[in-house]
């Protein structure tokens, strides 16, 4: 099975592995890629510096949070695949999933948001909105 992995560093992020982890999700056999979304920088902001230094501030941010997810990893013994992108976090996770032929999208939801929003966080709420991948939405 092929499986894309959403994180963000957050308490929602540590939950979801640990229960793919414990459900047996994560397993030798599948193929696994990891995938966070940087917010892009304003087009404004971004013109007062060289793209060297937006690259890096983008990559900065990317390794914040996939470090501690390769150490997870590793420490499982299971292999991945581990990106970034710069965007829209929904757009590009679900292009991601479809582009990739990825058999599953699995995310963390943070449950908080507006009214609209009290089960799924916004961008869980447009990943499973936007995707054709099935996804596996923990909380």
């Amino acid at each position: 099975m092929k499986i894309l992995i959403a994180v963000d560093g957050s308490e929602q992020t540590q939950r979801m592995l640990a229960y793919l982890a414990q459900h047996q999700l994560l397993a030798t056999g599948n193929e696994y890629t990891v995938l966070t979304v940087v917010l892009e920088l304003p087009k404004r902001a971004a013109s007062y510096v060289n793209a060297e230094t937006v690259k890096g501030y983008y990559q900065e941010e990317a390794d914040k949070v996939l470090e501690p997810v390769k150490a997870f990893f590793a420490q499982k013994g299971i292999e991945a695949q581990f990106a970034f992108k710069v965007g829209s976090p929904a757009h590009e996770l679900a292009q991601t999933a479809e582009s990739g032929r990825y058999d599953l999208l699995a995310l963390g939801s943070h449950g908080h948001g507006a009214l609209g929003n009290l089960l799924m966080g916004s961008v869980a709420t447009k990943v499973v909105s936007q995707c054709k991948v099935p996804v596996l939405l923990l909380r």
